[in-house]
């Protein structure tokens, strides 16, 4: 039987898998270590750009995220003075290569070995220094400027995607850029064509030109903008979102693009049954999963679920559900 990395590998490869794929986040984190944020002399943890980062107590995963307020940059006009970028020629050949082997030993091997720049998204870059309101007022009455700064960024990080590349051979490449709120799109299809399409493919370029798949993480209605990303060589999606038209987007695109999808639990009360939820999630695959092109997000799981013990208990089911269907479909 394949590893999982070998049947996931297929399926982005729009090849046939042996059995229906998962798909985890959590593969794509073999990046280099190189400017990662650390906790400077007074404890607090700040981005590449001064930004400071705190927990998002409130979410699932406990994330590290920019302060919402006493933004870094408050004029776009004034980017210059606030983003300074490091110059990737001054890490040694050896560092490369030694953080690659590093990466590589710690490595399971029945799973992808992945990942990408580790700088984040450039709509996420810009807000995370502006702010949300002050950075698309900036996209709207500067975009130039706005511009300007993602090219100096996106500069940067192709120029250390080529090096890891070079130096980690991954199985994919990853990025991620959330520019969507679960209902729609935080930027117009204009403007995203506009301002941040083109950073986004000069970096899958990189990965593409040296024929490794890549993927694109986005939360929320990203439906909009996937005949760009299909176009710009990107072959799956994580994590494909409920308020996204799937069967729709599935028959479009087909094996051209891989959603990695988790799965929508907010019709489920508290009173809900086992069986009504393994029932849900069979009926669901049944018909998402035939043809491919569809990869099972663990910890993808959508909710609305007050009481965590009892989200933990309908994931669990859902879970062992896929794990004994997961072999009748190829």
């Amino acid at each position: 039987m394949l590893s999982t990395r070998d049947n996931f590998m297929r399926l982005i490869k729009g090849e046939d898998a042996e059995y229906l794929s998962t798909y985890s986040l959590w593969w794509g984190m073999a990046s280099p270590p190189f400017f990662r944020p650390e906790p400077s002399e007074d404890g607090v943890m700040r981005s590449m750009f001064g930004v400071e980062m705190v927990r998002d107590s409130g979410g699932i995963v406990g994330a590290a995220m920019p302060k919402t307020h006493d933004f870094v940059l408050t004029d776009i006009t004034k980017w210059r003075d606030v983003i300074k970028l490091p110059d990737p020629s001054e890490i040694s050949d050896s560092a490369w290569q030694d953080a690659a082997q590093q990466a590589r030993d710690n490595h399971n091997p029945d799973l992808p070995f992945a990942g990408g720049t580790g700088l984040g998204g450039f709509f996420q870059n810009l807000v995370g220094v502006m702010g949300f309101t002050d950075g698309l007022m900036a996209c709207f009455e500067e975009p130039d400027e706005v511009k300007d700064m993602l090219n100096a960024i996106c500069d940067y990080t192709v120029e250390m995607a080529k090096k890891y590349v070079y130096y980690y051979r991954p199985d994919y490449g990853t990025f991620g850029d959330d520019i969507a709120h679960e209902r729609n799109p935080f930027v117009s299809l204009e403007m995203f064509r506009d301002i941040f399409a083109p950073a986004w493919k000069r970096y899958y370029d990189v990965f593409v030109e040296a024929d490794i798949p890549v993927g694109h993480h986005n939360c929320g209605y990203f439906e909009p903008f996937l005949d760009d990303l299909v176009g710009m060589g990107v072959s799956f999606w994580d994590p494909v979102q409920s308020s996204n038209d799937v069967f729709g987007i599935k028959e479009k695109f087909g094996r051209k693009l891989v959603m990695c999808q988790g799965y929508d639990i907010r019709f489920i009360k508290d009173d809900t049954t086992e069986e009504e939820v393994r029932a849900t999630f069979r009926d669901y695959i049944s018909r998402i999963a035939p043809g491919g092109s569809y990869a099972f997000n663990r910890g993808g799981i959508e909710n609305m679920v007050a009481n965590r013990d009892i989200e933990k208990q309908f994931m669990q089911w859902i879970y062992d559900e896929f794990d004994e269907i997961r072999y009748t479909y190829f």
